[in-house]
């Protein structure tokens, strides 16, 4: 039997954003201002979860976090009427 490779996700620099992908689906960004605009803010969102934080590696951190918190938690409310 082959074995399936897991998907890792990575980071991924772009225009004045960072995206964080699993595959081809990207699962959260952060994203900066304008350039000459710019507050010092960095601002992320993964899935319904967003924040803001005022370095880069604490908005990958909250990007990450929410991620993992959004494949581990079990789903509170199923589509499926009660038996």
């Amino acid at each position: 039997m082959p074995k399936r490779s897991k998907k890792h996700a990575f980071w991924e620099r772009g225009y004045l954003s960072h995206g964080y992908w699993l595959g081809k689906d990207r699962v959260g960004v952060v994203k900066l201002g304008p350039k000459n605009e710019w507050d010092g803010v960095y601002r992320w969102q993964a899935g319904n979860r967003a924040g803001e934080a005022s370095t880069l590696a604490e908005a990958k951190r909250g990007v990450e976090q929410a991620v993992l918190f959004g494949t581990t938690q079990l789903p509170l409310f199923q589509n499926e009427a009660p038996k």
